[in-house]
């Protein structure tokens, strides 16, 4: 059981570290290294999201798991405001570019569509009961925009070369996508079990 645990913080805290002995950082603004490490301390918990949400971690099963969930959400929300704010305050017309669309760099693009997923999920979190969402709807959102999150965040950390460390980083990478690859296929049995045992229990009933 806390072998799961040590093998989630070494996942997570190792592309950290190496990444706080990179060189390149003595030629970098304070403000934007703290906008580039809070992109690396977004991209680490979105691998302890899924694992909330799947109830993979001891200690932290079903609803104890997905409050967690909510906490780390809104870190990840956080870790994105300070990542694109200290970028926009250190380099305006680079993030410009990126925002809309028309930076050279290929990993931009990826970063803001999952910037902008990020957002929509806080905000269908915060306010989805004024809107009126079923349970159903807000789940299949939520699935979809995860998806794009996590293809786009991994997308957009593989391109860059900067301080990472390209093993760590790609380990990392791997990880937050087999962690959501599995929560996702896990649910998807859960419900396909369940609605298979609600008809049997409706077959039984009228029998």
């Amino acid at each position: 059981m806390t072998l799961i645990w040590v093998a989630v913080a070494l996942a997570v805290g190792v592309p950290i570290a190496a990444a706080a002995l990179s060189p390149l950082l003595a030629w970098r603004d304070p403000l934007y290294i703290l906008a580039g490490f809070a992109g690396i301390v977004a991209l680490g918990v979105m691998l302890f999201q899924p694992v909330l949400i799947g109830g993979y971690l001891p200690g932290l099963p079903g609803r104890i798991g997905r409050r967690v969930h909510l906490f780390t959400g809104a870190t990840l929300v956080a870790a994105v405001v300070i990542h694109v704010g200290g970028l926009w305050i250190t380099s305006p017309p680079d993030m410009i570019d990126a925002l809309t669309f028309t930076s050279p760099t290929p990993f931009s693009p990826f970063g803001v569509i999952a910037m902008w997923a990020i957002f929509a999920v806080a905000v269908l979190a915060a306010f989805r009961r004024r809107l009126g969402l079923r349970p159903r709807t807000w789940l299949f959102a939520h699935r979809l925009l995860a998806i794009v999150i996590v293809v786009g965040s991994v997308v957009h950390g593989i391109l860059i070369e900067g301080t990472m460390e390209m093993v760590s980083k790609l380990a990392l990478c791997a990880l937050v996508l087999a962690a959501t690859v599995k929560v996702m296929a896990d649910l998807w049995m859960w419900r396909r079990r369940a609605r298979l045992r609600d008809r049997t229990d409706v077959g039984a009933s009228s029998a």
